[in-house]
């Protein structure tokens, strides 16, 4: 229902142009029987899969409906199947009730359900990682003999992550991770461990042709020659861009971001629930591990951990990125934009601390009634601030960051998407109704990409790139861009009385004035 009701309400974001240009030239290449080659030399975008970008460009083809829409559609579509994948997990590790906390933990998160519409690279990339994490949970408990079909769903997720993005090679290391632990849990010398580990990679082999042709189909340029897959990785290990981020009030550039940058960014985007959730489970690991060392095994077949064999991929898909990332320290910025793909095995794992302590918890009347109490306000809490920051939902952060209003007030990364433009551009088609309109069309600056404005605005106006002579600017507030140009706010974005886009009217100012900052 949340999807079906606000798809249309949504911005475009800033790459979304670029994004969409990338599928319309991938259709190209495909119509053209693979002779027109000019999406692998348009921007950087070749080294991006096209799987989303193909679609909705093949959709565009067929659909009577806004371009922008249908793509902020197909992208919920994404995220709504990544929650079915969520819900599958949790079921399997737990009970329907976990799976059910899982899905609602995930849908609580700003950063997720804000996100579903507007991410357009993020949310769907997220969503097949969750799918992959699923499938390998399954297969892992399975080994050295998972079923066949299993195996090639596997690499149908695999293939489709890595049409999204190379980032996809985690899921085959947690895979891998998976493999081995399989096969140190074997009971018997490192002659049956060998043979375990040689059966396995023989049934997990159909995946590998599967996945090979979902990536050639969907990312091209990366079946074009041997090393190209590498060549994404290590690009995309070393990006740098000239832009700066913010991190509790300090702005810095994206490559002097700290390793604590992502942890704490997670910490202050998760919903404090789900930050208990975590808590717990950790304490659960703790425990786990802490009685797999005291406590002896007949032999492997009987270890503690063995038990405990399906959560290990789930841990690994959330925390082995992250704890790469700590490592490597790559640029980073848009807080945990980048890493939306670690929200669903977090909500997993905060699930099943959550459902822990309810086991504990309704062994007392008493206890279990102050439990649910205190889950409900968790829950209701986020949910309050989500629906009064709607349809901006990704802008909400946790009280421990100091919620939505530290984020406007500079201390963390707000609109970062443009989002509030769409609203905006309505603002100002609405306050020039009746106006006379002039010879030439009113000139528009704008503080995002040109597209997210020149969409939703008519024919009497035309999007500048000479900030100086534009009559009117639209702006959003974050990392404060719409204090560069001067001129009288006729109309702002905001929710809970703060500003996330600015309208300023600069018609009145002499040719001096306009070219003054601030």
């Amino acid at each position: 229902m949340h999807i079906a009701l606000t798809f249309g309400q949504h911005g475009i974001s800033n790459d979304e142009w670029v994004q969409h240009t990338y599928g319309r030239l991938l259709l190209d290449y495909y119509a053209s029987g693979l002779t027109d080659m000019s999406a692998f030399h348009y921007k950087d975008l070749y080294l991006y899969g096209g799987l989303f970008d193909l679609i909705a460009a093949a959709l565009e083809r067929v659909l009577p409906m806004n371009v922008w829409d249908m793509r902020h559609l197909l992208s919920a579509a994404f995220g709504f199947a990544g929650m079915v994948a969520v819900y599958r997990l949790a079921r399997h590790l737990l009970n329907d009730t976990a799976a059910c906390i899982a899905v609602a933990l995930l849908m609580l998160t700003g950063a997720w359900s804000g996100a579903l519409f507007t991410h357009t690279k993020d949310i769907p990339f997220a969503a097949c990682m969750a799918w992959v994490t699923w499938y390998t949970t399954l297969i892992v408990t399975r080994l050295p003999a998972p079923p066949l079909g299993l195996v090639l769903k596997l690499g149908v997720a695999i293939g489709c992550a890595f049409g999204l993005r190379v980032g996809a090679v985690f899921g085959v290391m947690v895979l891998g991770f998976g493999v081995l632990a399989s096969m140190a849990l074997v009971d018997g010398d490192w002659r049956a461990r060998l043979a375990h580990l040689g059966r396995s990679l023989r049934t997990l082999l159909p995946a590998l042709p599967v996945a090979l042709a979902l990536i050639a189909l969907f990312w091209p340029w990366a079946a074009q020659a041997p090393g190209n897959l590498i060549k994404a990785l290590t690009t995309f290990s070393h990006v740098t861009f000239a832009i700066q981020t913010v991190l509790d009030g300090q702005v810095m550039a994206i490559t002097e971001v700290p390793r604590s940058y992502l942890p704490i960014y997670l910490a202050v985007r998760l919903p404090e629930l789900a930050l208990a959730g975590l808590v717990a489970a950790l304490g659960m690991l703790l425990t786990a591990v802490l009685t797999a060392v005291f406590t002896p095994a007949l032999d492997a077949r009987h270890h503690p951990l063995r038990q405990h064999l399906p959560w290990l991929t789930v841990i690994l898909a959330a925390l082995l990125p992250l704890a790469l990332a700590i490592a490597t320290r790559p640029a980073l910025y848009n807080g945990i934009r980048h890493f939306t793909f670690l929200l669903p095995p977090l909500a997993v794992i905060a699930a099943a601390g959550l459902y822990a302590l309810w086991r504990h918890a309704r062994a007392s009347r008493s206890l279990a009634a102050a439990f649910i109490a205190l889950c409900l306000i968790g829950a209701l809490d986020p949910l309050v601030a989500l629906a009064r920051l709607h349809p901006y939902h990704y802008v909400n952060y946790n009280r421990l960051a100091g919620g939505f209003e530290a984020a406007v007030a500079g201390r963390w990364e707000a609109d970062y998407w443009s989002d509030g433009v769409r609203e905006a551009s309505g603002l100002l088609r609405d306050h020039l109704k009746g106006t006379t309109r002039p010879a030439a069309p009113w000139r528009v600056a704008v503080c995002a990409d040109p597209v997210e404005a020149d969409a939703w605005l008519g024919p009497e106006f035309v999007i500048t790139r000479d900030w100086v002579s534009a009559d009117f600017f639209i702006s959003t507030t974050h990392m404060d861009c719409d204090s560069v140009l001067a001129g009288r706010i006729i109309g702002q974005v905001a929710r809970e009385g703060l500003p996330l886009t600015i309208l300023k009217d600069r018609r009145m100012l002499t040719a001096e004035q306009r070219r003054l900052l601030r």
